[in-house]
């Protein structure tokens, strides 16, 4: 079985590694600016849960939640989550990596890795929604770091 990957765009972001991933990392005010993960409740700590509340993907009204769990939580530059047992025959990874840059900036991206034997079937029936969301992130928190510091 052959693992099937999602990635967002890459944004190159006017801002330190750590002032991103402490808005990346400010679930309260995602209602603001995040317009595919809508909501998040988690501790944050490996291997607890990590509740995303996303849009349905068919575009209807209403949202779903899924539970994932942390798995590696590394500041300022990377923060994985994954689907654990909750989908038997299948895992879905989700790392979102800081990369810093010269000059105090950074690059963000995000990317699923889906494994198992439904990894195909998933990714043919959610690989455009996941896509869109992920590049929809990516180019919000860009967005929002350059609000906050006044750029």
């Amino acid at each position: 079985m052959s693992a099937h990957v999602i990635e967002s765009v890459v944004v190159e972001i006017d801002a330190p590694a750590a002032f991103v991933w402490d808005v990346l990392l400010d679930y309260p005010h995602y209602p603001q600016w995040n317009p595919y993960t809508l909501a998040v409740a988690t501790t944050l700590a490996v291997g607890s849960p990590i509740d995303l509340t996303l849009p349905r993907p068919d575009g209807s009204e209403g949202t779903w939640v899924s539970r994932e769990f942390v798995r590696v939580v590394e500041p300022p530059r990377l923060l994985r989550y994954d689907t654990g047992d909750t989908f038997p025959g299948l895992l879905g990874t989700r790392d979102q990596v800081i990369t810093p840059l010269p000059a105090g900036r950074c690059a963000y991206r995000t990317f699923e890795t889906f494994t198992g034997r439904y990894a195909g079937a998933v990714f043919e029936a959610q690989g455009e929604y996941v896509k869109r969301g992920f590049d929809s992130v990516a180019l919000a928190l860009r967005e929002r770091v350059v609000a906050l510091l006044g750029v």
